[in-house]
């Protein structure tokens, strides 16, 4: 059997020579260019562990609030408003500004993907997260929550999560693009 750095010798790539594999960003004209599969596997992935840890929430916590921590509870809530509990039984109001924003983001995608990777990844979760709330808006009527901090005054869940990070991170990322 031939040592295994002489096999890695063989095989590793001449400079300028294809490879097999395509890295998930590449670089063109000084910014990292996403690629077209990074971005949907992202929403899916949010909107997948979205889906799935309300649904382990609708079925074992109910009506409950249980502490994981002195300072951090998995609470149930039905929430028919946004953020912090504002302007609750909107609901039919959020669903379509929501819908709206979705379309929005949609359209304007290719402009902010030109931002580079960082705005790209900002969208993606924002769009992910924005899929996970609407279609609790459309299944139940409200949108269901269950982080609970204790130094934190309002309960959420992963789709939040996902749309408070992206929101930082497109707003970083068009920041970068600006300040160059």
């Amino acid at each position: 059997m031939p040592p295994l750095l002489a096999v890695a010798a063989r095989h590793r790539l001449q400079p300028g020579a294809a490879r097999g594999l395509r890295p998930l960003c590449r670089r063109h004209g000084g910014r990292r260019q996403v690629s077209k599969l990074r971005a949907p596997a992202i929403i899916l992935a949010l909107f997948v562990l979205d889906r799935a840890t309300k649904a382990w929430v609708l079925e074992s916590l109910y009506g409950r609030s249980v502490a994981v921590l002195s300072w951090f509870r998995l609470t149930y809530a039905e929430n028919t408003g946004v953020a912090f509990g504002m302007f609750r039984d909107s609901n039919l109001f959020f669903l379509v500004f929501g819908a709206a924003l979705v379309a929005a983001l949609l359209v304007l995608r290719r402009r902010i993907e030109r931002h580079g990777a960082l705005a790209a990844t900002g969208l993606a979760l924002v769009l992910g997260g924005a899929l996970g709330n609407i279609y609790d808006r459309i299944a139940y009527g409200y949108v269901v929550d269950f982080f609970d901090f204790s130094f934190f005054p309002a309960v959420f869940n992963v789709a939040d999560s996902g749309i408070t990070v992206g929101a930082v991170l497109l707003a970083l990322g068009m920041k970068d693009e600006k300040g160059k």
